[in-house]
């Protein structure tokens, strides 16, 4: 049997999207993933998804046949230069400006930039300044 591994938070299992263009949109988050370093998971004609987060259309049986929300989603970056590597790399996806990389209030060394998806959702990529990790992401196997 072959060995599967997920990536999973500790309190986040996992977020599903509902898009109206599924292709837009996985340009859009893999140009993100490209220059953050994770990669698409798993796809089929209806979805996509990577780590957490998944991301069906509006046809695919896994939706209720209309999108999601507005929705804010923050994906973490290992640095301030890969903060503005990923904001520029969705922008030339087809992403809108939301608020450009800079710091933020919210605690010393923040620092994120904002983007709206194909779909408007509110989607940050935020490096949180020098910090210790106890790990760099829980693995399952099973």
């Amino acid at each position: 049997m072959e060995t599967m591994k997920l990536y999973r938070g500790r309190l986040i299992d996992h977020i599903q999207l509902v898009v109206r263009d599924l292709g837009a949109s996985k340009r859009f988050y893999s140009a993100i993933f490209d220059v953050i370093g994770i990669p698409i998971g798993g796809e089929a004609e209806d979805y996509f998804w990577a780590d957490e987060l998944f991301v069906s259309s509006i046809e695919s049986k896994a939706a209720a046949g209309s999108p999601t929300g507005r929705t804010h989603l923050a994906f973490q970056t290992k640095d301030r230069a890969m903060v503005d590597r990923a904001y520029a790399a969705a922008i030339a996806a087809g992403g809108k400006d939301n608020g450009a990389p800079g710091e933020r209030p919210y605690h010393p060394g923040y620092y994120a930039g904002f983007l709206l998806d194909p779909d408007g959702n509110n989607i940050e990529v935020v490096f949180h300044g020098a910090a210790n990790k106890s790990s760099e992401a829980i693995e399952i196997t099973f």
